[in-house]
Formats: C-alpha cells, sequence, structure tokens
C-alpha cells in the first residue's frame, strides 16, 4: 500500500531546540528574580537540580506532561521561598507563560519549510512530539493536518498512544504512514512497532542499535539532515512498489 501520511517529531527533527530552550528559561528566571524575589536567587544550582527531582520522583503520573511537571516544580520553588500557597499557584503559572512563549520561538532548519512545502503535496503531514512545542505557533504550521502531544495524549513515544491517535486521526493503516524522527527509540523504534514505516535523521551519524537488529527493528531510511528527507521517500516508495510487484 502506498503512504499517504507523513508524521514527524519536531524538536531537533525540525528544528534546534536548544536555543529556545535557554532562551526559555532565562525568561523565566527573570520573571521569577522581578516577581518572587528569594525564589531563585538565593538558592544554588544543586539545591536546583535536587528539588527539580524530588518533584519528578513525586509525581511519576506526569511524566509524559512536561508542562504540568515544570509547574508543578515552580510551584514548589516558590513555596520553599516562602511564598503563600496561592502567590505561589499563580506565580508558577505566569512564570510558565513566559517559559512557553519563548519556548514556541523556534528557527527551523533552513531547508525545514522547502521539505514541508514538497512533502505535503502529496502527503497528510502530522506532528507527534514528547515536548510542549505548538506546532502551529511556528513558521510550518501551515503544512501541518493534525498534531499530538504526549500530554494531550497521556502518554510519550515509544508508547503506542500517540501513533495510534494519528492513525485514528488520518483514518489509514499503520503501514500507510512514515514517521520521521532523530530519536532511535522514541521515533523510530515506536513507529516500527506499531507497523509503520520510519526514517531516522541521525545527525551525529550515531549506529543503529544491534540489540534492535536482533529484534528485526530497523530504520527504513536514514538521513543527516531533513534536507535529505524528500530523496529518502522516494526511495522507499521506490522499494514499497517493487515488493508489491514481487508479489
Amino acid at each position: 500500500m502506498p503512504i499517504k501520511v507523513v508524521t514527524f517529531d519536531l524538536d531537533n527533527t525540525l528544528w534546534d531546540v536548544e536555543p529556545a530552550l535557554l532562551r526559555a528559561e532565562e525568561a523565566q528566571r527573570q520573571w521569577l528574580l522581578t516577581h518572587r524575589p528569594g525564589a531563585i536567587d538565593q538558592i544554588s544550582h544543586d539545591d536546583l537540580w535536587n528539588l527539580k527531582k524530588r518533584v519528578w520522583k513525586a509525581h511519576p503520573e506526569l511524566a509524559h506532561n512536561v508542562s504540568s511537571m515544570r509547574q508543578l516544580f515552580l510551584q514548589e520553588l516558590q513555596r520553599a521561598a516562602g511564598f503563600d500557597e496561592n502567590a505561589a499557584r499563580d506565580g508558577a503559572q505566569q512564570a510558565f507563560e513566559v517559559f512557553l512563549a519563548e519556548r514556541q520561538t523556534v528557527e527551523l532548519y533552513s531547508e525545514a519549510l522547502e521539505v514541508l512545502e514538497t512533502l505535503a503535496r502529496r502527503f497528510r503531514l502530522g506532528a507527534l512530539t514528547n515536548g510542549n512545542a505548538d506546532v502551529y505557533k511556528t513558521d510550518a504550521g501551515e503544512y501541518f493536518d493534525f498534531a499530538f502531544l504526549a500530554e494531550d495524549i497521556g502518554a510519550s513515544k515509544p508508547a503506542p498512544d500517540m501513533f495510534h491517535a494519528a492513525l485514528s486521526t488520518a483514518g489509514v493503516e499503520a503501514r500507510e504512514v512514515l514517521h520521521v524522527g532523530d530519536n532511535p527509540e522514541h521515533d523510530v523504534l515506536g513507529a516500527l512497532r506499531v507497523g509503520m514505516h520510519a526514517i531516522w535523521l541521525n545527525a551525529d551519524n550515531a549506529p543503529w542499535s544491534a540489540v534492535h537488529s536482533s529484534q528485526g527493528y530497523a530504520p527504513h531510511g536514514t538521513i543527516t539532515s531533513i534536507g535529505e528527507l524528500p530523496d529518502a521517500v522516494a526511495v522507499l516508495e521506490q522499494q514499497l512498489s517493487e515488493d508489491t510487484i514481487r508479489r
């Protein structure tokens, strides 16, 4: 069966997330310094990290929800500095909104928009992310037919839930979908396990896991930059066509 849908991971697949996260963390820090004095300026890096770990450990049910986890951490940070519950809750929301505004301000890889425009002429496009980026708040948004965040689905990749949500929304079978992502476990293995095709964006030329290979899992294609994707899709389609003829 031909490929009808191409789904994408977002962070480090369509853009480098690190610059946006650094700006977002700094914006959040400046808000706290201005509006919640004592909450962050008097805590050491180690104590800050230990507080984060305590929050994560106390709330494993939020492992897939990075937004709620961050807001809870911000609330606990302010409570530890002596702010009452209402002030801490309100401050956590406002600090998170400042963080998220910068986190959404991403710079797509130079070839990403051209690639998306090319693929959107032939396929439906979807976004599947474990993070909290909103693809519709980026320049790439106009090319996407649907998007899912782990915090909306209730599970993170490589769990099958988000992939199944994509299949249900698109109304297609797994073998009619190609997923593209940079994480070999979350993206490639997650997609392969539900029966999708997968192309690995492997910018670092890392080796594919011998363990996964021994289990019969390997990407249907590997690229080192998003600009190589259209050619990789064409190769995959040719392989699928030849397989059909041989049958």
